[in-house]
């Protein structure tokens, strides 16, 4: 290795495929976690619902707001109604790396949580001009649910909307800091997204996040927590989940 090559790495660049690129947070810490591998549902608290195991997903040609299942292994879907109970992991995660790969109909809503109250919303926004945290990326708006739901803020918007058209499948990559707490439980410090990557695209980078988002801000935050998937609001399908905890020693 040359004196060029340490000072990057030094400096935390790597060389990859021959250009300068930032050394992902994750390469120094613990393996990847899959969530959906050869027992899809193994990872995911019971009872699950009516979520369903396939090849692939598309949109229903007779039904464009609704998914089919192609036969196979290693793609869950959200049953035959596009609406079943969400899933919860067995295992809780504080600071993580993660890796999802959705795929949504026409008009679909979904989401994916953090400790399960941090939300990074699913949803088909693919056409619109002027986001908000309610938009595919975003970071959810919190919300009361009476005397009907409403949201309280805007939420965090993404920087720009990276959704691909309803029918594709999309990646989502994020970067994760769960709160600190003192010896007393009292929080010292918000949770973060310390850096979210939809379909190749940042899309948030060092995000605060001061209470759970939705309807659960009034929950009580911990230090770890599950990962949700949500599964009752409209079709979708999952594949390629992982995760990967991050060592107190990458924590800034």
């Amino acid at each position: 290795m040359n004196k060029q090559m340490i000072a990057l790495l030094a400096a935390g660049f790597l060389i990859v495929g021959g250009a300068v690129g930032a050394s992902r947070p994750g390469d120094q810490d613990s393996p990847w976690i899959e969530l959906v591998g050869e027992d899809e549902l193994g990872a995911w608290k019971a009872p699950h619902g009516q979520w369903r195991i396939g090849g692939d997903a598309q949109p229903n040609p007779k039904d464009p707001q609704r998914l089919i299942a192609t036969a196979g292994r290693g793609v869950i879907v959200n049953g035959p109604t596009g609406k079943t109970t969400n899933l919860f992991t067995s295992r809780d995660f504080g600071d993580i790396e993660a890796h999802f790969e959705f795929l949504i109909p026409k008009g679909s809503n979904s989401g994916v949580k953090l400790e399960g109250l941090y939300e990074i919303q699913i949803i088909d926004s693919h056409a619109k001009t002027k986001l908000d945290g309610a938009d595919c990326g975003g970071i959810y708006p919190r919300a009361e649910m009476l005397p009907r739901y409403h949201h309280t803020d805007q939420g965090v918007p993404p920087r720009v909307n990276a959704a691909r058209p309803a029918g594709e499948w999309q990646t989502l990559d994020i970067v994760f800091r769960a709160p600190r707490f003192d010896s007393q439980g009292n929080k010292t410090r918000d949770a973060r997204f310390e850096r979210v990557v939809l379909n190749d695209k940042v899309i948030h980078e060092n995000v605060d996040v001061k209470y759970p988002t939705g309807h659960y801000y009034h929950m009580k935050e911990r230090p770890r927590g599950p990962i949700m998937l949500q599964a009752d609001h409209g079709p979708v399908a999952f594949r390629k989940l992982r995760v990967r905890e991050l060592s107190p020693a990458t924590t800034n």
